[in-house]
């Protein structure tokens, strides 16, 4: 609305610069003529090539016939407006038309030479005026761009910042109050009759509670604008001396484990965690095997028990997001992951395959 007002204005002074003059000396026909030369002007956004091809039919007809009485307003203003909006294709065919029109306009009413340089620079001008508009136009509309991509980074590296410590928190509260569920339940069954056993019950109780109180500070340390050691492959011996603490028979085997980055390492240890946590509230597992392999360039990561999940379907496929957590984690480092029954025997087996490099 303001830019149509504008161009209502721009179009009433130019037309009242331009025809006034001939009202006053001039004959009819220039006052047409006039009239040619400036009230184009109220389309000239719309159609920029053919207002300056109006503008500019009656101004030269007005120089050639020597009755511009004053300056081509028009004409300059529809320059200005085809260096501003035409397309590059255009903005030549309108140059090479407005450069002949200029030229007839003096050469035929045989203006003197410092009337060339006098014309001439004025729509050098008005072009160079509509030139830099353009520029800071399409500036304007980079930067408008850039900034609607850096939100939408920004939105996006923040949903995956909270999908993160969501898997995180997953990750620790389910391994860690899912061992100490089963440790007090064991501790809860001897405490009259074992007093020995139901003390380290609930030491291991206070010992996992413990840790998953650092992992906790660990994962929401990042929150506070600190860059805390994520767990790696040596705190998967840990995950397994908690397990074998709920009565589970768990072993580690490393073979030729290679040097991972810090990403990878964080991986397998949540690989790990989640795959027995799953066997130890889920499967009714007695023995777990746990892997840790270099596999050509990679690290194999597999974890298999003898639970029921392989047979009935219902060890590892209870309610909450454990399993598609950790198939976000590998994919985010781009592993590979397979869950489900073993290639052979009964039971569950998770089975990823991380980059080292």
């Amino acid at each position: 609305m303001r830019i149509r007002a504008v161009d209502i204005l721009i179009t009433v002074a130019v037309t009242a610069a331009s025809v006034y003059p001939t009202v006053q000396w001039g004959a009819p026909l220039d006052v047409l003529l006039a009239l040619l030369a400036s009230v184009p002007l109220l389309w000239r956004r719309q159609a920029p090539i053919l207002v300056a091809l109006l503008c500019g039919v009656g101004t030269t007809w007005l120089s050639v016939t020597d009755r511009l009485f004053d300056q081509p307003y028009g004409q300059l203003v529809a320059t200005y407006t085809w260096a501003e909006l035409a397309t590059p294709g255009w903005r030549l065919f309108a140059a090479v038309g407005t450069v002949a029109g200029v030229g007839l306009s003096l050469i035929v009413p045989q203006e003197s030479p410092p009337s060339f340089g006098y014309v001439g620079m004025m729509f050098v001008a008005a072009y160079a005026l509509g030139t830099g508009m353009r520029a800071r136009r399409d500036r304007i509309a980079y930067l408008e761009e850039r900034t609607r991509r850096l939100t939408e980074e920004q939105a996006a590296a923040a949903g995956a910042e909270r999908a993160r410590i969501a898997r995180d928190m997953h990750d620790v509260l389910a391994h860690s109050v899912g061992l100490m569920v089963v440790q007090a339940e064991g501790g809860a069954s001897v405490v009259r009759t074992d007093a020995a056993r139901a003390e380290a019950a609930f030491d291991a109780i206070a010992d996992t509670g413990r840790e998953a109180l650092v992992q906790l500070r660990h994962a929401l340390g990042v929150l506070r604008d600190q860059q805390p050691e994520p767990p790696g492959l040596d705190a998967v011996a840990s995950l397994v001396e908690q397990a074998r603490r709920t009565g589970l028979d768990v072993t580690l085997t490393r073979d030729g484990v290679p040097p991972v980055p810090a990403d990878v390492g964080a991986t397998a240890f949540r690989v790990v965690q989640e795959a027995l946590t799953n066997a130890v509230k889920h499967a009714g597992a007695r023995h777990v095997a746990v892997v840790l392999a270099a596999e050509g360039p990679a690290l194999r990561v597999r974890v298999s028990d003898d639970g029921r999940g392989g047979s009935s379907g219902t060890g590892h496929g209870g309610p909450g997001h454990g399993l598609a957590g950790m198939a976000e984690r590998v994919a985010a480092v781009g592993g590979t992951l397979r869950t489900g029954p073993p290639s052979q025997g009964r039971g569950f087996e998770v089975d990823a395959l991380l980059p080292a490099g």
